[in-house]
């Protein structure tokens, strides 16, 4: 993160909102040419500050209406078992390893209460499930807030051109 500069602070909290916006856009938005977004990008993406770029899908279109959380208890003779069982479960959305009581906290969706039910069933080899339907999320974040690393709030264009 050292060689970011507020320019690319600003051209990904810029991505970060329109992913599909083009690089003149881009250039325009934070106050540089279509060729130094180009090459900006291109840097980050081989240092891995971009990791790729995606569609924003709404489950709930799609049929997908049973958000859960899942904690999971998991000893370890079930660690490895699990953590290659639950790779291959579609329904499971995000898998975090976490500290404290709970090994592992699942985000998962489902068609129906009764495919979660289902799902609960499958993952009982592995640990105790303890499972959350979700109402709403009213804070769902897909990316770092990057006003707290330095980017500028106004206009979304930093003080000066770079060197």
């Amino acid at each position: 993160m050292e060689n970011i500069d507020e320019f690319s602070l600003n051209l990904l909290a810029q991505l970060s909102r329109d992913a599909r916006a083009s690089y003149a856009e881009l250039g325009r938005r934070v106050g540089l040419s279509p060729s130094a977004v180009v090459e900006r990008m291109r840097r980050m993406e081989e240092e891995g500050i971009i990791e790729g770029y995606a569609a924003a899908i709404n489950p709930a279109a799609l049929g997908v209406s049973v958000m859960a959380v899942i904690r999971m208890t998991c000893d370890g003779t079930h660690y490895h078992p699990f953590l290659k069982f639950v790779k291959t479960v579609p329904e499971v959305r995000v898998c975090h390893h976490v500290t404290g009581a709970d090994a592992f906290f699942l985000e998962v969706g489902t068609r129906s209460l009764e495919e979660l039910e289902r799902l609960i069933e499958r993952l009982l080899p592995y640990g105790i499930p303890t499972t959350s339907l979700v109402f709403s999320s009213p804070v769902a974040r897909q990316s770092p807030d990057l006003s707290r690393l330095g980017t500028e709030k106004q206009s979304g264009r930093p003080k000066s051109r770079p060197r």
